[in-house]
């Protein structure tokens, strides 16, 4: 059989690295210690794996994860042989930390060493009127797994003040502590609004990654639907 389909390039990859990308959309993990993902993710895997649900940890994590926007849904991967994580095919990149930290939007979130710290952090200035802002840090000794949505840019901080749409905001440096400004007036606002009503607001040493698109501001969890507040007590 013959086809383009077959080309090298469309081959597995075969990288003794324990995260690879298979392609710019595609990452392919080497299973050996556990690797948490995003539920969902998984497209494919090779091998005797297991996926486990991944309870928050602590009481703490777990209320933060129940009255946020940012309910990561976490599945813990475990066993021995390969597997393929993709998001809506968004491009994938991978950070290696070695032992810094990175604070990542939960969507843009796909997967990272299980041995690895992460938590919900409120930003800084969130009040409801921005729905009340959250982020997940994760530090360590490993490697995280970006997904975005277009290809992204890395803007520096360091230099003069930065400023990203809330919704187009991938990561920062963990080091960075964002504020967030409403830069609508209110003449604009009671014109209907700009639709750039709220941003961040970056300085100091550091990187931001911004992607081009925005995400649909999520809804919050009120407990309603999977069996309410009791159910996500049980399943945290």
């Amino acid at each position: 059989m013959q086809s383009e389909l077959f080309d090298q390039s469309n081959l597995e990859n075969q990288s003794q690295q324990r995260f690879a990308l298979q392609n710019s959309q595609l990452l392919r993990v080497s299973l050996g210690p556990d690797v948490l993902a995003v539920k969902g993710a998984m497209v494919a895997y090779q091998g005797r794996v297991e996926f486990l649900h991944e309870k928050a940890g602590s009481v703490g994590k777990l209320l933060k994860k129940m009255v946020t926007s940012e309910d990561m849904p976490l599945m813990r991967v475990t066993g021995q042989g390969e597997v393929f994580f993709a998001s809506d095919a968004g491009y994938v990149y991978l950070l290696e930390l070695g032992g810094d930290a990175i604070s990542v939007n939960g969507r843009n979130l796909l997967a990272f060493d299980a041995a690895m710290t992460w938590d919900i952090n409120r930003v800084k200035g969130a009040g409801m009127m921005a729905g009340g802002l959250f982020n997940t840090t994760v530090s360590g000794q490993g490697t995280v797994a970006l997904c975005t949505v277009g290809k992204p840019v890395v803007l520096d901080c360091a230099s003069q003040p930065t400023y990203v749409d809330v919704q187009a905001c991938v990561a920062w440096s963990a080091n960075l502590v964002p504020n967030v400004v409403n830069s609508m007036k209110f003449s604009s606002m009671i014109r209907g609004g700009s639709g750039e009503a709220f941003q961040y607001a970056f300085h100091g040493p550091g990187f931001v990654v911004v992607q081009p698109s925005e995400w649909t501001p999520p809804t919050h969890n009120t407990g309603g639907g999977g069996g309410g507040m009791i159910g996500n007590l049980l399943n945290g």
